[in-house]
């Protein structure tokens, strides 16, 4: 697992695997999930993350 924090932009990224991203989905505003082509969560990505 890798954490990214990016502060300038207020952005969180989990990732979870080295799988490609082969989709993306907003599950809720502000946080999108990355799928890899079998499905599995590969990444979260959280918009203003400090909130």
């Amino acid at each position: 697992m890798k954490v990214k924090y990016d502060k300038e932009q207020d952005i969180l990224y989990v990732s979870f695997s080295d799988e490609p991203i082969y989709e993306s989905d907003e599950e809720k505003p502000g946080m999108i999930l990355d799928y890899s082509a079998s499905g599995k969560i590969v990444g979260i990505e959280m918009l203003k993350a400090s909130e």
